[in-house]
């Protein structure tokens, strides 16, 4: 499987585009760049200077499922919001239509670091019925 990743830096207007990563960095570049020491930084500046949580997203480029993995709180006392991008059928009209939503987004909040290496390596496995039953709602 082919994935690429971005970077949401909190002090940045920008989105870091990572490019493409290979599945063994994964999990090693969310421990690198999500971690508590932004969140340190973040505690000494003001809210006006902040533009994102520090988010990590990678997306599986072959059918384009994705994760954005953010930290919410200060360093103490943190945890992850994951958010499930996928391409989805949605219902409209009381039913009677559908339609494909290419993006289609769901999140799940109150996650730690376990939570997301275990959705991470879901992600990497192709497991997508554990991530729409544990995100997809």
């Amino acid at each position: 499987m082919n994935f690429r990743a971005s970077f949401c830096d909190p002090f940045k207007t920008e989105i870091i585009d990572l490019g493409d990563i290979n599945e063994d960095k994964i999990i090693e570049t969310f421990e690198k760049i999500v971690c508590t020491g932004i969140l340190r930084k973040m505690e000494n500046v003001s809210s006006d200077d902040i533009y994102y949580s520090p988010s990590l997203e990678i997306e599986n480029k072959d059918n384009k499922n994705g994760l954005s993995i953010s930290a919410v709180g200060d360093a103490a006392n943190f945890e992850f919001y994951i958010f499930y991008k996928r391409p989805k059928m949605i219902s409209g009209f009381m039913g009677l239509t559908k339609k494909m939503n290419e993006n289609y987004l769901s999140d799940i909040t109150e996650q730690t670091t376990a939570d997301v290496s275990t959705c991470l390596n879901a992600l990497m496995k192709n497991d997508l019925d554990f991530l729409e039953n544990k995100i997809g709602k």
